[in-house]
């Protein structure tokens, strides 16, 4: 963190400084800088490839670094009025008009202004990440034979085997496509399994990005509601009958954002109702890897216990590591598993084999299973330490349901209570908190907030967040 804070300075500085020099004219050597500024001379160099992207110097091997020449003025912007009847035009003529709506994804994007604490956040904190034995991992791959030649376009094949022995089962690599993530991977299947038009069916609540990339491909979420033990499968079965739905869409470990575990009688019913319809269910199984350390024998994913290839699984790496390392995987059975690939060739080529190779450096590595017992452990502390504080500062607040997995908490609101304006409150008081009207597909039951305590620097940054909560229920709620 220290070098990317000298890095920022030192470029700012130099930018500062660049009306001393004539375009063309010679800056001071790197050394003499180093001297100057005592930063190493990594930091140096990085500052004039900071300048050099953004157009104000120009660096020559051998020779130096320069003042570039001054940019062009810009030409007058035109008119792009004409754009607002293009991308309408054919609405009239789509079942399910086509949105693309990304403010329930951006929640979880965007980063708070300065001084707010993050508990909207949607990855892990830094200080969670591993962030050195990712670097490791990285360096390691690029002295790989061959890094940067093309991968098979379904994925390195020791990576597809280290996702099939995860998912178990009769799963074996060749049924297994490495993917950019699991947004990548959700948006790949919905488009191979659903025509636009069609129905699809959600848990509700549900995540908002599945929701978005749904209604994005011209799909209709139709929700089937959960409670503590996940999906109603009466309520799934006659969803099914009631739209003639191919496509169910659920997260059966630690659902986004309930956090409920689908229970152990409701797994092979909610498989045998979706075979019965003749339709998939599409498995996000995306914080397998943040469980929290009192949680126990976790249930196998739902691929591993699907003969008949009903399930298309959907993993990732992202949650566990970092917003940026995003490796995923795709899992299916019979013929669909050609379909996913034909579309994830014409939409990505393929991952990045450097990614795929730092990924199989870093799960192979004595590092990862320390890491992910370091954050089972801490995960727990931070969820016990919210829990806590929701308790004595904000019983109003009811929490139905304390995960032992994932990064979040999910809560309902006092009847009558607007969570929209709670959130603005809660911003107004320092913390970001989300919203839970993003996460229905349909009018919700009641109004809820989504608590996360994995985006936050540590325990004492939950317990002043919970305080300013507390300021803003006060204000908003009296």
């Amino acid at each position: 963190m220290q070098e990317r804070s000298s890095v920022s300075d030192l470029a700012n500085q130099l930018r500062r400084e660049l009306n001393r020099y004539s375009p063309g004219g010679k800056l001071p050597s790197s050394r003499a800088l180093v001297e100057r500024f005592r930063v190493s001379p990594v930091t140096v160099s990085r500052a004039l490839a900071q300048l050099s992207a953004e157009g104000l110097v120009v660096t020559r091997p051998g020779a130096g670094a320069f003042r570039a020449q001054p940019r062009a003025a810009a030409e007058p912007a035109g008119d792009t009025s004409w754009q607002e009847v293009a991308l309408s035009a054919d609405a009239a003529a789509e079942l399910v008009p086509r949105t693309v709506d990304a403010s329930g994804v951006m929640v979880s994007l965007a980063a708070p202004p300065p001084g707010v604490i993050e508990f909207n956040g949607g990855y892990l904190h830094p200080s969670l990440q591993p962030e050195r034995a990712m670097g490791a991992a990285l360096s390691r791959a690029g002295r790989r034979p061959g890094v940067w030649g093309r991968p098979p376009v379904e994925g390195l094949t020791e990576l597809r085997e280290w996702f099939a022995r995860g998912i178990g089962g009769a799963v074996t690599a060749a049924e297994v496509l490495v993917t950019a993530g699991g947004q990548s991977a959700l948006t790949t299947a919905l488009r191979a399994l659903a025509p636009p038009g069609a129905p699809v069916l959600v848990e509700s609540p549900t995540y908002p990005g599945m929701l978005a990339i749904a209604r994005a491909a011209g799909l209709r979420p139709v929700p089937v509601p959960v409670d503590a033990d996940g999906v109603k499968p009466a309520l799934l079965a006659d969803a099914f009958k009631a739209t003639g739905a191919r496509v169910f869409v659920c997260q059966p470990l630690f659902q986004n954002p309930t956090g409920a575990v689908l229970a152990p009688e409701r797994r092979g019913e909610v498989l045998r109702i979706a075979r019965e319809a003749g339709a998939f269910v599409v498995e996000d199984d995306f914080v397998r890897r943040l469980v929290h350390e009192d949680a126990g024998p976790l249930p196998r994913p739902l691929a591993a216990e699907d003969p008949d290839g009903v399930v298309v699984h959907v993993g990732s790496l992202t949650k566990a590591t970092s917003p940026s390392f995003r490796v995923g995987a795709l899992a299916a059975r019979g013929p669909v598993l050609e379909r996913l690939r034909a579309i994830q060739v014409v939409d990505t080529f393929f991952v990045p084999r450097p990614l795929q190779e730092a990924a199989l450096e870093l799960v192979g590595s004595p590092a990862w299973p320390r890491h992910l017992r370091a954050v089972a452990a801490e995960l727990k502390t931070r969820r016990d330490t919210m829990t806590t504080a929701l308790r004595l500062k904000l019983p109003e607040l009811s929490l139905p349901h304390i995960p032992s997995g994932g990064y979040h908490l999910w809560l309902r609101l006092p009847d009558g209570a607007d969570d929209s304006a709670l959130v603005a409150g809660a911003l107004r008081a320092g913390v970001a908190v989300t919203p839970g009207r993003p996460y229905f597909s349909a009018e919700p039951p009641a109004a809820h907030l989504r608590l996360s305590f994995a985006a936050v620097a540590g325990t004492e940054e939950i317990t002043e967040g919970v305080r300013r909560l507390r300021a803003a229920c006060d204000e908003v709620l009296g």
